[in-house]
């Protein structure tokens, strides 16, 4: 049988020379595997005298304990040079220049809604928000819209499982005119003992929902309401503040405004604003705006005012209709599809 000292310098070199780990472990089998050179000195031990065999196998492990510490050393050894080779393929020239990761920008909706808020905080608004899941009373019933008034099917919405305190169906708000309700409510509360009541003033911009979809309807859409109540707000306060705001948001003197008669259910008089522009692509033609008129005097009531000496005006303007027209926008969904070309304009 072959020497032990030759059989580990054997697995020296076999080991030393070997770069797959694959491969060692292949190698690993020539000397502790079932026939290897170590397992066949251990059966040979089976002939050796009694008084031999303790000698004979102290040799033969201290052979085999050598040739696991070679295996594991190049286990390792191979480990070490893989990795290097990794870090190596995979190193960074520090000298380049970086790349820099592109910016984004707001979405045009917010946009204009961060535009049309600064306009009305710089005359004195306050800018109000609430939920969008709300009650039969706020969005409907105290608007002057009771159940089965011909006026809610203007505005069909989205039910949703629940029940308010009376027993109504929860809905997915309309309009954000509930808002003038809810800020009024809260106002009403705090200045309970006041004379006169403070006024308010107050926009209410967020998302609302529709059963609506084309090119200029979405289910989803943004809008802004306005509410001024005092004891000598006018109609001619309503046109100076939204004639002011249209000519300020579109920065613009040349633009032309008309209030045309209308109904909301909410308002009394009522009016749809009108807009001319006088040059660009829009030129020579009116476009509808907004929806506004007086708080009709049910709806001031159910603010906690009393209508006889409060008085004032509200109104309701799409976000994305201003959006459109400010940018040259003929297609609604577009703000909704994700396009990163088209939003990238506005970055």
């Amino acid at each position: 049988m072959p020497d032990l000292s030759d059989i580990v310098a054997e697995a020296r070199e076999l080991f030393s020379s070997i770069k797959d780990s694959a491969r060692l472990e292949e190698a690993k089998a020539k000397f502790l595997g079932k026939t290897g050179s170590i397992t066949e000195q251990l059966k040979g031990m089976a002939k050796l005298p009694a008084e031999a065999k303790k000698a004979a196998g102290e040799k033969i492990n201290q052979a085999k304990s050598e040739i696991e510490g070679l295996l594991n050393a190049r286990r390792e050894s191979i480990a070490a040079e893989k990795m290097a080779d990794r870090l190596a393929a995979e190193a960074l020239d520090v000298t380049l220049p970086g790349r820099a990761s592109q910016r984004g920008g707001l979405h045009p909706v917010t946009r204009t809604q961060k535009r049309v808020e600064e306009i009305f905080r710089s005359i004195g608004f306050d800018v109000a928000d609430g939920p969008e899941i709300e009650t039969d009373w706020y969005n409907f019933t105290a608007l002057n819209s009771p159940e089965n008034h011909p006026a809610r099917s203007m505005q069909d919405t989205f039910y949703i499982d629940g029940r308010d305190s009376a027993g109504k169906q929860l809905v997915l708000r309309t309009h954000t005119s509930p808002m003038q309700v809810r800020y009024a409510n809260i106002h009403a509360a705090k200045y309970k003992g006041h004379d006169p009541m403070p006024p308010i003033k107050v926009i209410a911009p967020g998302r609302t929902y529709r059963v609506d979809s084309d090119a200029t309807h979405s289910p989803m859409f943004h809008q802004v309401e306005g509410l001024w109540i005092d004891e000598d707000i006018s109609f001619a306060d309503l046109k100076g503040v939204y004639t002011d705001f249209l000519r300020k948001f579109f920065e613009s003197d040349d633009l032309q405004v008309r209030f045309r008669p209308s109904f909301f259910p909410f308002t009394e008089p009522s009016a749809e604003i009108d807009m001319m522009f006088t040059e660009g692509p829009n030129k020579g033609r009116w476009l509808e705006i907004s929806g506004s008129g007086q708080v009709h005097p049910t709806v001031v009531r159910n603010y906690g005012f009393d209508p006889e000496r409060y008085v004032g005006f509200a109104f309701g303007s799409g976000l994305e209709r201003l959006t459109m027209l400010r940018y040259g926008i003929n297609d609604l969904r577009l703000f909704f599809d994700g396009d990163l070309r088209f939003l990238r304009q506005f970055a």
